[in-house]
């Protein structure tokens, strides 16, 4: 008997932000100037490239939200998203937002980076990534600055190979890019169009002819997939948008000065017959450009995927008792019961959170499990759970106001959310 499957919403932006500051509206791109609420996706994952970045700020860049996390994070706040996870690498910045019923499903949350500039020196040019598991499934997501220029054609497709052979995640079984689940490869991979006959203005006339297939045939991505040079495990959906690059800037003209390219792409692949009896899938309902943004010198790509998990895998986890309030300047407490086969680890923490956080980076203050004062209720250890009961000293609130409490667990790099209490009152003493 096939187990239960269930779909997943997952909607992708890849955006050359050509060191500008965030000056536009990003619901469009977004997809959220659109009146429904139930349309929105479950998951957001934004990559950008070219971010402003100097090499003198390497290490406040990596500490700092940017000003196009937090215009993305502003825009998608009052939808009830919350920010999972961000990994910058110089210019590229990778961002996964989700819908904050999922946040106590995600696990094994993990980021890291690939520097393939200057023979691997410098991370102007590389690869960033987020992977987490959740419902059962794990997906990988991949934002990439392949090599410039239309004569560079081998060096994207080593950068390609570069990429898969040295990045690497520590999560056991999925420590290689293509062993996940689902993969989503995203980014400006600079693939041009092949043949000097191709000229700028050339270009211009076809796509004003809509005559994208006959430029297609010369795509340099198209012709790496084929031959399997690059991205040959990967799928890419028709393209029915025109060339993203080289735009002037404030305008929806090519600059002919350069010829124009579909640089900026998005990518999948899914390894449907990993679980017995279950066949995963992804669905892409739209893949487009959005040639209305003219701050930069490239268009926003956007693609929507559903894809299938497995919501009755358990994700065993932490449940926090009620809260009736908290006291302003006092030592609080909360207790919480870990469900199921959990054990917690040496770099647990629990947070404490204003109601309407954002991110999970937004804690106020945090307590690490079983390193400060707390207690284990012995009565309670029965049917394989037990109550544990953690102390905030009395400087951690330190304003009325309404809060939540979030259970991270925590090893090394890789983190998952077990838990989230409901909101809670803060008072001032009577």
């Amino acid at each position: 008997m096939a187990a239960q499957l269930s779909l997943m919403r997952l909607y992708f932006v890849t955006y050359n932000v050509a060191t500008k500051f965030p000056e536009e509206d990003p619901r469009h791109m977004l997809g959220i100037d659109r009146p429904d609420p139930e349309s929105l996706p479950d998951f957001y994952v934004i990559g950008l490239q070219e971010v402003k970045s100097q090499p003198q700020n390497m290490v406040i860049d990596m500490l700092f939200e940017d000003p196009w996390t937090k215009s993305f994070k502003e825009s998608l706040k009052g939808y009830d998203y919350i920010k999972v996870r961000t990994q910058r690498l110089q210019g590229l910045v990778l961002n996964v937002f989700c819908l904050r019923k999922h946040l106590t499903h995600l696990r094994h949350i993990e980021a890291t980076y690939t520097r393939t500039g200057l023979g691997g020196m410098w991370g102007n040019k590389g690869a960033v990534s987020v992977r987490f598991n959740m419902y059962g499934v794990n997906i990988c997501v991949v934002n990439t600055h392949l090599t410039p220029h239309d004569h560079l054609f081998a060096d994207r497709i080593a950068d390609y190979n570069t990429i898969l052979r040295e990045h690497a995640f520590q999560v056991p079984e999925t420590q290689h890019i293509l062993y996940h689940d689902y993969i989503f490869w995203i980014g400006d991979l600079n693939f041009r169009l092949n043949g000097e006959d191709l000229t700028a203005e050339i270009i211009d006339n076809l796509v004003k002819k809509n005559e994208l297939k006959r430029l297609l045939s010369r795509d340099q991505l198209n012709i790496a997939m084929e031959s399997g040079d690059a991205f040959g495990e990967f799928t890419e959906e028709a393209v029915e948008f025109p060339p993203t690059y080289k735009f002037e800037f404030s305008s929806q003209e090519y600059d002919l000065k350069r010829r124009p390219s579909w640089t900026d792409r998005i990518l999948y692949k899914v390894n449907a017959d990993v679980y017995d009896g279950i066949k995963l899938e992804a669905v892409e309902k739209n893949y487009r450009s959005h040639p209305n943004y003219v701050q930069s010198d490239h268009k926003p790509v956007s693609a929507e995927f559903t894809i299938k998990i497995r919501p009755n895998c358990e994700d065993h986890g932490v449940e926090f008792q009620p809260v009736t309030a908290w006291i302003v300047d006092q030592e609080n407490s909360v207790g919480y019961t870990l469900r199921g086969d959990f054990k917690a680890s040496p770099g647990d923490w629990i947070g404490l959170f204003h109601e309407g956080f954002t991110s999970l980076d937004e804690y106020l203050v945090y307590e690490y499990v079983g390193r400060g004062k707390s207690d284990v209720d012995i009565s309670s250890a029965r049917n394989n759970t037990i109550t544990e009961r953690i102390y905030f000293s009395d400087s951690a609130l330190r304003a009325p106001g309404m809060y939540r409490l979030v259970y991270v667990t925590q090893s090394g790099d890789i983190v998952g959310v077990l838990g989230m209490s409901p909101p809670f009152p803060g008072h001032r003493r009577a």
